[in-house]
């Protein structure tokens, strides 16, 4: 396939789980022809408008906004302007498109890709929509009926879209994860200063973090870590909760528990982790997958459909992954880590069913059918 410079628009975001994926596309489009001219758009005020000019590349900003399921006087002012700020996202997504004339646009999920895609659809532009999710967003499935071609990442997305568009892609991921050798834990034990011989737990919660997580590990800690005596813990508690860890920690005498609210290097803790705890976005899965990893998932109840239950469950159907509702992790999930920690076989064979799940090459398969459409 020639790969010639292209011009294009992706749009979306909200949530790392839809900005990380779309970053990652923009890599493979740079990488197969460098001289390709790239423009996000987003939605004002929200986190693609400090992540994607961090990787270097250009964003616009329509005023778009989500409805707020949760009714207070607040939300009801919020979702009686939404009308408007839709009005004025198609006026403004429509402007965009004129002015950069692109060659394809794609939507990577979020509210922030519905304007800029419907405008693409009318003004017959090549559309491409990418869905994380084993449960299809609100956006996306409204989307799906206009445009060219829908890359998903779990099988049975037929009932959410057009059979004949669907391509099954798997998730973009950061090309740093990946299966880990030997070498790489020993430097990620190194890294962290953990301790070669013991058992190794990481509980990631996200750069905002996990109140169910941290509850847990906090009732773990309060109960004196039992089951724990040969087990080392990294735990990313989130910026959020960090001020709040920080005090629940001062006076206690836990060097096994590392704690942090951030994970500059996760590749390393993949790396040298044994078993990981983590909530069930989509991004998260594809790494964990990408990774071979042991993994405990939590969904989190409060997303839209309870798309991370499902994520989780494509994996817990095939015996790759283990789950605990959220509700139940408080009294469930330490012991059930620990139990998997003092399991090797249970731990391999996780390992082996997750391997096969993984779509390394997710990026250049969305990027092929970029170009198809072109």
């Amino acid at each position: 396939m020639e790969y010639k410079k292209l011009r294009v628009i992706i749009s979306g975001g909200g949530t790392g789980g839809h900005i990380f994926p779309a970053i990652s596309i923009a890599g493979k489009l740079k990488e197969v022809n460098p001289e390709t001219e790239i423009l996000f758009v987003g939605a004002e005020g929200k986190m693609e408008m400090e992540k994607v000019p961090a990787a270097g590349y250009k964003i616009e900003g329509l005023p778009i906004a989500g409805l707020q399921r949760q009714l207070n006087w607040t939300n009801i002012k919020g979702n009686l302007s939404i009308p408007f700020k839709v009005a004025e996202s198609l006026r403004r997504a429509g402007r965009i498109l004129d002015d950069f004339r692109p060659d394809i646009a794609i939507g990577v999920g979020g509210y922030a890709s519905a304007p800029l895609l419907w405008q693409a659809t009318r003004k017959h532009i090549p559309t491409l929509i990418q869905e994380q999710n084993g449960f299809a967003g609100l956006t996306n499935k409204i989307l799906g009926k206009r445009v060219g071609c829908i890359c998903v990442a779990y099988d049975g997305m037929e009932k959410f879209f057009p059979a004949d568009k669907i391509v099954f892609s798997g998730n973009p991921i950061r090309p740093v994860i990946h299966p880990y050798t030997a070498e790489d834990r020993a430097e990620g034990l190194a890294y962290y200063g953990l301790t070669e011989g013991k058992k190794h737990l990481f509980v990631v919660g996200g750069s905002l973090g996990a109140g169910t997580l941290n509850r847990a590990m906090r009732a773990w800690i309060e109960a004196g870590c039992p089951g724990g005596e040969d087990t080392e813990v990294i735990w990313q508690c989130g910026r959020y909760y960090k001020e709040g860890i920080d005090a629940f920690m001062k006076g206690r005498d836990l060097p096994q528990i590392h704690y942090t609210d951030f994970i500059a290097r996760m590749d390393l803790a993949y790396a040298c982790c044994d078993v990981l705890i983590s909530r069930a976005g989509a991004s998260s899965v594809s790494e964990i997958c990408a990774a071979r990893k042991a993994a405990i998932f939590v969904p989190s109840p409060n997303v839209a459909e309870d798309h991370q239950t499902h994520n989780a469950m494509a994996l817990v159907r095939k015996d790759a992954a283990l789950i605990v509702p959220d509700a139940e992790a408080a009294q469930r999930l330490l012991p059930t880590a620990l139990e998997l920690l003092g399991d090797s076989a249970r731990i391999r064979a996780l390992e082996r069913n997750v391997a096969p799940l993984a779509r390394l090459d997710a990026a250049q398969t969305i990027v092929n059918e970029v170009y198809k459409l072109v």
